[in-house]
């Protein structure tokens, strides 16, 4: 396992590069002993060709980009091989996919028998998020480093604070400031053995495939949950038929007839 701290990514608070990562949202991925093909297939790539360098990664994702459809997913991924622990590693990068990140079917499937560590943002709001999975399960996950989750939320705790991160509010109080997505580059590393770098990145020759959106999934209903600031609590289930009843309602009031008042008549 390498050293790497924070201190070590620094170089990507002056990266033009990942400045529009941040801005538009990416997902960097690596995947232990699957090719890069292999990687776009259990994505459920089209295959788009090939490009050099992540400037034209994002020329070609641009290009998908319809400005008029606010709705499209979809977005193009490149991935190419680097050398890690134990082996060649999968690189995959998205770049404006607006923090859609990678499913977490594809990760279980991806790390069967293996090893896929993440991290992404969504693009200025701003959501930043790391997951590792070992053997299809999902073992740490976290958002903020102090909130962890997955089946052993514990398990990198050393690792972490090694890097930089501070998991406690004391912890941070006492220490020093860390870039915490510098440290989120570092702690990748520590467990895949992958240095990260512009170069490799500007340089790379990434193998596209273009992952369609996922299907909308059908939904039954809505949970409204609102506490006030006097703690008065509303909880109420609303079913699917309800829901669009009520807009059936409120449509055919908006399309009924007008009905004009004289200045006598008596507000209802």
């Amino acid at each position: 396992m390498t050293s790497v701290t924070a201190h070590d990514y620094a170089w990507i608070r002056s990266s033009p590069l990942f400045r529009y990562a941040l801005e538009t949202g990416y997902t960097l991925t690596l995947v232990r002993g699957v090719a890069p093909r292999e990687v776009l297939q259990v994505m459920e790539a089209e295959p788009q060709g090939t490009c050099t360098g992540a400037d034209a990664l994002i020329e070609r994702q641009d290009e998908l980009g319809d400005p008029t459809d606010y709705w499209d997913e979809s977005f193009i991924a490149g991935a190419f091989t680097v050398p890690g622990e134990g082996g060649d590693w999968t690189l995959i990068l998205h770049v404006a996919d607006g923090g859609m990140g990678m499913q977490s079917r594809f990760l279980e499937a991806l790390s069967d028998g293996g090893c896929a560590v993440v991290h992404s943002s969504n693009g200025g709001k701003p959501m930043h998020f790391f997951h590792w999975y070992e053997d299809g399960e999902l073992r740490t996950t976290f958002e903020w480093p102090t909130a962890r989750a997955g089946s052993t939320p514990d398990a990198l705790n050393s690792v972490m604070r090694a890097v930089g991160f501070a998991l406690s509010d004391d912890e941070g109080e006492k220490g020093e400031r860390v870039d915490t997505k510098a440290a989120v580059f570092a702690l990748a590393e520590r467990l895949t053995g992958v240095r990260v770098t512009e170069e490799v990145l500007r340089d790379a020759e990434y193998q596209l495939g273009l992952v369609p959106e996922e299907p909308a999934e059908e939904w039954t209903g809505i949970v409204i949950d609102i506490t006030d600031a006097h703690g008065e609590r509303l909880y109420k289930e609303v079913t699917r038929d309800e829901v669009e009843g009520a807009f059936a309602r409120a449509r055919g009031e908006a399309t009924g007839p007008a009905i004009n008042r004289e200045p006598s008549s008596p507000t209802p």
